[in-house]
């Protein structure tokens, strides 16, 4: 190609007009020569740079990558897409150090990229930190098939998945070490037998084995503990604390009924971004407007004590009783309060490890609880305990507010090991997750 070299902005523009004509046509040496002419007139021109610097990756020129990617991540630092060929340039370099860097920052614009991300996995990986290359790699996955991506061979580009099926066997393998490192003490202490439900609960959560539920209707969310009686409801005398949980349900009735006069602490139950989902969640009658409504003793295990304060009779109770506690998760204690109308709608639990009781204290007319295809119709004082990884369901179909009060207490067929296990290894689950940026439940 013989055009000459022009010596004006006026030059460049037309030298760029034609490298694009030549790349969009599938010419990317014609191309290439051309935008190596608009270096050669600005140096630093951002877009032959990364025309240049992306051909070279593509041919495993990584050194030349590198320097001219680098310059233009100088002139445009701001570009995801640009971070993320310099960190890939750096990375077969032999730059691992830079890679990180790079990829940081194209996270640090963009943290939905699980790209970069996967990447970071990798540099971090070689870099010899192998918990934050986990994380990385778990977050990847995560956020990719979340939007349908690396759901198998079709849904991954075919450069990646090399790496993409290295990311998830490390995830596995990761995992299983991490979380069953969790479980060694106890191990140590009270011997493989007395672990074996968890371990068994442990690899479902994984995917190593099915769940292999012996009713149809039972689907925890979160996780499955095998080896129990499976009932959606409970019998009164696995429970020694009912008796004194029901004798002051007229305590606990005075306490809530100022809590209702005020309305002071009283919160959705369902923290729902939108009305338009609300309908996925709760059903109406002809009464109006559906509305689940609590007054938190305890939420996720965190303790609300300008609540608990200002029900300083009942507080005492149920601190009393042998509660499911596990940090950022359990208990959940609450008033729950269902308008005149409101049906909860059929849903699942996250866990079966742990149960939920219920004290009646306001009940009308037709309002009932179903778990299990079992109705069960509430008695004022009359505690019940059922299984809510169940499908489950509630309403009041009254014409006013029914209130019980939810305690969330531990499956009564674990063992006291067991649920010190199920406590250590959900809390865990948790921390990993939430360090990944991903709700544990």
């Amino acid at each position: 190609m013989n055009t000459p070299v022009p010596d004006s902005a006026a030059g460049v523009e037309n030298l760029l007009i034609a490298a694009r004509q030549q790349s969009q046509q599938g010419a990317i040496s014609q191309a290439a020569q051309l935008y190596q002419r608009v270096l050669d007139l600005a140096p630093d021109h951002t877009e032959a740079l990364v025309f240049l610097g992306r051909r070279a990756l593509n041919e495993a020129q990584y050194i030349p990558a590198k320097q001219m990617l680098e310059r233009a991540v100088e002139q445009n630092g701001g570009d995801v897409q640009l971070l993320n060929n310099y960190g890939l340039a750096c990375i077969g370099a032999q730059r691992l150090d830079e890679a990180r860097v790079a990829f940081d920052r194209a996270l640090a614009l963009a943290p939905g990229s699980f790209l970069a991300r996967i990447h970071l996995g990798h540099v971090l990986e070689n870099l010899g930190d192998p918990r934050a290359a986990l994380k990385q790699y778990f977050s990847a996955i995560m956020q990719a098939q979340a939007r349908g991506r690396w759901l198998g061979p079709e849904s991954t580009a075919p450069a990646l998945q090399a790496l993409v099926t290295h990311a998830m066997r490390f995830v596995d393998g990761g995992r299983k070490q991490l979380f069953g490192d969790v479980l060694a003490q106890l191990r140590a202490e009270h011997g493989a037998e007395a672990l074996r439900r968890v371990d068994h609960a442990l690899a479902i959560y994984l995917g190593e084995v099915p769940p292999n539920y012996t009713n149809a209707q039972q689907k925890p969310k979160f996780l499955y503990f095998p080896d129990l009686p499976t009932t959606p409801y409970f019998p009164r005398e696995l429970f020694d604390w009912y008796a004194e949980l029901e004798s002051n349900t007229d305590v606990i009735r005075e306490e809530l009924r100022a809590v209702l006069q005020t309305e002071q602490g009283i919160e959705p139950f369902l923290k729902l971004s939108s009305a338009d989902i609300i309908p996925q969640y709760l059903g109406s009658g002809p009464q109006g407007a559906p509305a689940w409504d609590a007054f938190f003793f305890y939420r996720h295990g965190e303790r609300y004590d300008e609540n608990c304060a200002r029900c300083p009779r009942t507080t005492a109770i149920i601190e009393a009783l042998p509660l499911a506690r596990i940090r950022a998760h359990a208990p959940e204690i609450c008033f729950s309060v269902l308008a005149p109308g409101t049906h909860i709608l059929p849903h699942h639990g996250v866990t079966n490890a742990r149960v939920v009781t219920h004290l009646p204290l306001i009940v009308p007319e037709a309002c009932a609880l179903r778990a299990g295809g079992e109705e069960h119709a509430w008695q004022e004082g009359r505690c019940i305990t059922f299984d809510d990884t169940f499908e489950h369901e509630a309403w009041n179909r009254s014409e006013q507010t029914r209130v019980v009060l939810i305690i969330d207490n531990w499956n009564p067929h674990l063992s006291a090991v067991e649920r010190n296990a199920v406590a250590d290894l959900i809390e865990a689950i948790g921390d990993f997750n939430r360090e990944c940026g991903i709700a544990a439940e």
